[in-house]
Formats: C-alpha cells, structure tokens, sequence
C-alpha cells in the first residue's frame, strides 16, 4: 500500500520559515516525481512546486519563485519543501503527491498524480 505522509505545518508569522516533509512508502521511490499542492479555503487545490525523479528537475509556480524549494531524500524515501519568507496568501493545506516518472521532468497537473498525502495545514497570520 502506498502511502505518502505529509508533516510539518503550522501557524507562522508573515515573513517566517517552515519546511514541510512528505515521507513515502509502499512505492519504488526512486522512480516517481513527486508535486506539492496547496488548497486554500473556498478555492481549488493548485500546484505549487515539484520534482522528478532520476534528473531532480524542479519546477515552481510564479508565486513561489524564490522563495520555496522542493528537494528529495532518496536514501529517506522523503520529500521537502522549504518555504521562507511566507506570506498570508500561501495560507492553505499542502499536500504532497507522487506519480511515475516517465519523462525525466515533472509537472504540476493534480489530475496526473494517482498518490496523495492527507495534507498539512499551513496558517501565516499577518
């Protein structure tokens, strides 16, 4: 059974730091890209970054851009995303999810992820 689970969030100040981590199970790790999305009250679950499997390519959306970073621990089967300088719009749950790696790159369609984590719920207060 595949199971990806997603920890390290929490309530932060505007401008603060948290790393979240995905660890993952039940899959050959090595093999997959993994994406970390967030879904913010009252609206759809959006990529914000990822990375694949063999050539750790990594790709973020605009809004994260600098200040977010996926890397992987293929030795840990884990998954991280540090996230600075936070502000009160990345308020949201994150969710980390996996897919095979077919292309050596990743992507961020949720509709071609087929494992997902429970989520972590990450607040930035103003």
């Amino acid at each position: 059974e595949v199971q990806l689970q997603a920890s390290g969030g929490g309530l932060v100040q505007a401008g603060g730091s948290l790393r979240l981590s995905c660890a993952a199970s039940g899959l050959a790790f090595d093999d997959y890209s993994f994406g970390w999305f967030r879904q913010a009250p009252g609206k759809a679950r959006e990529g914000v970054s990822c990375i694949s499997s063999t050539f750790r390519s990594t790709y973020a959306v605009d809004s994260v851009k600098g200040r977010f970073t996926v890397s992987r621990d293929n030795a840990k089967n884990t998954v991280a995303l540090q996230m600075n300088s936070l502000k009160p719009e990345d308020t949201a749950v994150y969710y980390c999810a996996a897919v095979y790696d077919y292309s050596g790159s990743c992507i961020l369609r949720p509709e071609e992820y087929g494992y997902w984590g429970q989520g972590t719920l990450v607040t930035v207060s103003s």
